[in-house]
């Protein structure tokens, strides 16, 4: 009885560990192409533009340097999917970021 105890203990330990991990690694957000272009579109309207660090190359997955300034996602962005991620914009394109990793969830293109 003690030994199928302690197997069940470590069965439940490791599966909320391994749901932990899943949900710490997850990079991307699914939107829709109407989507990726009202946030395009409304971020830009911000007028804000970010010269990132000359050895930075952004891509899904990476995390931003703490001299890259990131910033709320505006009001007028009906997408809420996004409300939770913060946002910088690098060579005109808008770049969501977690803000708890600080790690590019999604890049999106004109």
């Amino acid at each position: 009885m003690q030994t199928g105890m302690r197997s069940l203990l470590a069965a439940a330990a490791l599966l909320g560990s391994v749901g932990y991990a899943s949900a710490q690694v997850s990079t991307t957000i699914e939107l829709s192409p109407e989507q990726r272009t009202t946030i395009y579109r409304d971020v830009t309207r911000e007028r804000v533009r970010v010269a990132p660090p000359a050895d930075f190359r952004f891509s899904r997955g990476i995390e931003v340097p703490e001299s890259v300034e990131l910033y709320d996602v505006p009001a007028t962005v009906e997408v809420p999917a996004v409300r939770r991620y913060r946002y910088t914009v690098i060579d005109n394109q808008v770049v969501l970021v977690d803000p708890r990793t600080r790690r590019i969830v999604e890049i999106i293109r004109e």
